[in-house]
């Protein structure tokens, strides 16, 4: 991901964090428990809705410029529980098989390199019985108009948009990984271009 894109990636999606995602990022996170992973915290847009009772946040992004500002957002926060931030990318995580309560993903499954490997990845570091927290933009209903669009558009948003795509069935990608999906809300992003509005998010379980 470029340097410019991470300085500005905040600005681009002001709209759109006032509009929905603010509100949604606070329900979704209101449960999370004991030790928790944040995958692709790109700049921290989540930190601020932790629940005060985890044991511990490790926030990991591996871009560069990304990181920079995640870092000093971290460094910044007031926060009741013991916070790190950590380089490595999501399809290698460098944390222990079962060592986490939860994982958290807020609209990264669809910029990964490898979404199966890193879905995987996440499985591995959950503990039977932890939960997946996920908030991503997904391929709009095979068929419609915008998912033609989504397919059409999709080369050139990838290179655009840090490798963004438009197209990914995260949901089933999920229950092809091993998990289990407690819930699920499907609903448009706001203030976003008609391409990029189909969403899903919810909580996905490692089986006990």
């Amino acid at each position: 991901m470029s340097r410019l894109f991470s300085i500005f990636y905040d600005r681009i999606m002001r709209e759109t964090e006032k509009a929905c995602l603010r509100e949604w990022r606070q329900a979704l996170l209101a449960d999370c428990r004991g030790r928790v992973l944040e995958i692709g915290a790109g700049t921290g847009a989540s930190l601020e809705f932790y629940p005060p009772h985890l044991d511990e946040l490790l926030v990991c992004e591996p871009d560069p410029g990304m990181r920079a500002l995640l870092t000093q957002r971290v460094d910044n926060a007031t926060l009741p529980f013991t916070a790190s931030v950590a380089d490595f990318a999501g399809e290698r995580l460098e944390v222990g098989d079962e060592s986490m309560d939860a994982v958290v993903s807020s609209l990264v499954l669809c910029s990964v390199q490898h979404q199966r490997g890193t879905l995987h990845e996440i499985y591995r570091v959950l503990k039977p019985g932890g939960q997946l927290f996920f908030l991503e933009h997904v391929a709009a209903e095979a068929g419609s108009s915008r998912h033609r669009w989504q397919r059409w558009i999709e080369p050139v948003w990838k290179r655009l948009a840090g490798n963004c795509h438009l197209t990914r069935c995260t949901e089933q990608a999920m229950i092809e990984a091993g998990f289990e999906i407690a819930q699920v809300e499907r609903q448009s992003l706001r203030k976003v271009p008609a391409v990029v509005r189909p969403s899903i998010r919810g909580v996905a379980r490692k089986p006990a």
